[in-house]
């Protein structure tokens, strides 16, 4: 059974940061490629960022790029995703999940963690 674990969301200040965990486990961890999601209430969930297997790229969405990282530790079974300048509107559940093709659209990924709520107060 594939589970997906995200931890360390939580309350932070405008301008802070967080560092979001995701442990997996039931799959070959590292020939899925790894990405993050978020969802805000009333809108879609929308792509954050991702890194392939094996850790040989990684890409993010428009409004993250050199704000947040993502990186995975293929011996601890983890995907990590260091947020950094956190404003306002990064508010959301952020979720992780895993796919053998990886992409931006969250119908690509097959198996899906529970969220972490984040909040970013003003």
């Amino acid at each position: 059974q594939v589970q997906l674990v995200e931890s360390g969301g939580g309350l932070v200040q405008a301008g802070g940061s967080l560092r979001l965990s995701c442990a997996a486990s039931g799959l070959t961890f590292s020939t899925y490629t790894m990405g993050w999601f978020r969802q805000a209430p009333g809108r879609e969930r929308e792509f954050v960022a991702l890194i392939s297997w094996y850790g040989s790229s990684t890409y993010y969405g428009d409004s993250e790029k050199g704000r947040f990282t993502i990186s995975r530790d293929d011996a601890k079974n983890t995907v990590y995703l260091q947020m950094n300048s956190l404003k306002p509107e990064d508010t959301a559940v952020y979720y992780c999940a895993a796919s053998r093709n990886g992409g931006i659209y969250s119908r690509e990924y097959t198996y899906w963690g529970q969220g972490t709520q984040v909040t970013v107060s003003s």
